[in-house]
């Protein structure tokens, strides 16, 4: 695809940084969420095409735990946050003390899970919003337990077109022996790009 040919170093470098900081953002709030200190994984950032997107989280048959939403404003697009099931289990584990297996997940562990997600995500939409300073708003997030394939079909039925690629940032949140490992997925509408990278004085010629 020729957008893919568009980004030089400088702008996978950007782009690294914004990942960088969203994680480290998201970090700070898993630590509050949990009352431990939480070490992160320097995060994989790279663009891919939409299609390959469920391939990131284990193929679009692994069932897995999103929070998505739709970002309004001066860059609009879609997110998605997934996480799989055992660090889902584990995040419960912790902050509720809820133990249970994922098929038995009542209205308090949907909700403590959405609670989660929701922080988790705003957490990279506000650093993402400060660092570009652009109107970013999400909508009201929604969660889904499913295959990875059906809830991003779902997810951008519900949210509206969405862009060809996605930007990835594949992050692991440490506590002691345990790792939670999320993958954020910033889907921007086909015009977002470029405002996304004029506000951040980085040149972009990509006609995509």
């Amino acid at each position: 695809m020729v957008y893919f040919t568009k980004f030089g170093d400088f702008q996978f470098d950007v782009l690294r940084e914004i990942g960088n900081i969203g994680a480290g953002h998201a970090a700070t709030a898993l630590s509050k969420l949990m009352q431990k200190e939480i070490d992160m994984k320097v995060p994989q950032v790279s663009i891919i095409p939409f299609d390959e997107v469920a391939d990131c989280v284990g193929g679009a048959e692994t069932v897995v735990v999103t929070v998505f939403l739709r970002v309004e404003g001066d860059c609009p697009g879609n997110m998605f946050f997934i996480l799989d099931l055992d660090s889902a289990k584990y995040l419960l584990l912790q902050i509720t003390g809820i133990d249970k297996d994922v098929y038995e997940w009542g209205e308090l562990e949907v909700s403590a899970l959405h609670e989660i997600g929701n922080i988790l995500t705003g957490s990279y939409l506000s650093s993402l919003a400060d660092l570009t300073k652009l109107n970013l708003q999400p909508s009201v997030p929604a969660l889904a337990v499913d295959m990875a394939g059906a809830i991003l079909s779902y997810g951008l039925i519900e949210l509206g077109q969405a862009g060809d690629f996605a930007l990835t940032i594949d992050t692991a949140f440490f506590e002691g022996n345990e790792q939670v490992k999320g993958n954020f997925f910033l889907i921007p509408d086909p015009e977002s790009l470029p405002i996304l990278f004029h506000s951040l004085g980085v040149p972009f010629d990509g006609d995509y």
